[in-house]
């Protein structure tokens, strides 16, 4: 395996593993009302397009992070659609 990816690879494990604290903490607490739904959903988008973009360029790196990651901020999305506390009902 040459340098790069190498590198790449041990940056994409660490950047993916980022959000699996809060994915257990989320599931623990069943509680997320502290948590942005757009930070997460725009980060997540991103993360699609990056996606994208590794499949276009065929990197290994790349393409196993945003996979991975893409799974787990799909997990915190569910979970703050999931454990949402319902809001005043409508008159």
């Amino acid at each position: 395996m040459d340098m790069p990816t190498a590198l790449g690879l041990g940056a994409a494990f660490l950047t993916s593993v980022a959000f699996v604290p809060q994915v257990v903490r989320n599931f623990r607490r069943k509680h997320v009302d502290d948590l942005s739904f757009s930070t997460f959903g725009t980060f997540t988008l991103g993360v699609l397009l990056w996606l994208v973009y590794g499949l276009m360029i065929d990197s290994l790196p790349i393409i196993l992070a945003n996979v991975f990651t893409l799974g787990v901020n799909g997990l915190n999305l569910w979970q703050m659609w999931a454990y949402r506390k319902p809001g005043p009902a409508s008159s």
